[in-house]
């Protein structure tokens, strides 16, 4: 169900058991060769077929496509709130449907720059209701989902997300390959090792000049769908985890 279609009694009528979804990402520079909508584009593109799948069992709120994107500010385009700003926003939207009953809420996250931020709110929310054991909020990357996409389809060269890269370039070829420029000749700018495993604090321009990190010119859009398949397959059996939770068990 998509929150969008439904009025408010229609809303209040449901299990309060829903799980309640929030797909949040950015719109932010991707590259010379990628449209600044990438993030929201393909997170609500993977949502899309999520919600397909498991529709009468999940609300799914509208894209939130403002996101945490400081660290891309050096490039034009680049829209971002306030880290502060950000996090209050999340923790908002958690405590509006837990106001509306609800018990069981999701960050569904399609930006770097929102992991942190997503982590921080879910904490943050849940000490404001600490007599709560019924709550279960949840902030994940898709990315982050136990999926290794190169075991089923070996001719992908990358072995993680980059920005603007193999993956998501494939992906957006695989949507709309009108917005994608010349990225068969757009070089590659490795990932390198920023401290590791330190976190590092970085704004782009640290790590590459025009913006992107990984491999583009190795994207097709075969290797998109096939990113889109794994990480809607993904995404499904976790949620599936958060319906079967049993209201009060730590495990999940």
């Amino acid at each position: 169900m998509h929150l969008t279609d439904l009025t408010w009694p229609d809303v209040a009528a449901l299990d309060k058991n829903t799980p309640i979804i929030f797909p949040i990402a950015a719109l932010e520079q991707h590259g010379r060769h990628m449209p600044v909508f990438t993030d929201s584009m393909l997170a609500g593109e993977i949502m899309r077929r999520v919600e397909a799948q498991m529709r009468d069992n999940i609300l799914v709120a509208p894209m939130q496509w403002l996101g945490n994107s400081h660290h891309h500010l050096d490039f034009p385009g680049t829209l971002s709130a306030e880290p502060r700003l950000y996090i209050d926003l999340l923790n908002g939207l958690l405590e509006n449907f837990i106001a509306h009953g609800f018990r069981r809420l999701l960050f569904f996250n399609g930006h770097g720059g929102n992991d942190i931020p997503g982590k921080q709110a879910v904490f943050e929310t849940r000490q404001k209701h600490r007599d709560r054991k019924d709550l279960l909020l949840l902030s994940i990357t898709y990315w982050h989902l136990d999926v290794k996409p190169w075991e089923t389809l070996p001719a992908l060269q990358q072995r993680e997300m980059g920005h603007a890269c193999e993956w998501e370039t494939s992906m957006v070829l695989s949507l709309r390959p009108d917005l994608v420029k010349d990225h068969a000749t757009t070089p590659e700018v490795p990932f390198g090792n920023p401290f590791l495993p330190a976190s590092r604090g970085w704004i782009m321009p640290d790590r590459s000049a025009p913006g992107h990190v990984g491999i583009p010119a190795a994207a097709t859009a075969e290797k998109g769908e096939h990113l889109f398949q794994c990480y809607t397959a993904a995404a499904v059996r976790f949620i599936e985890r958060v319906i079967d939770w049993d209201g009060t068990n730590w495990e999940g």
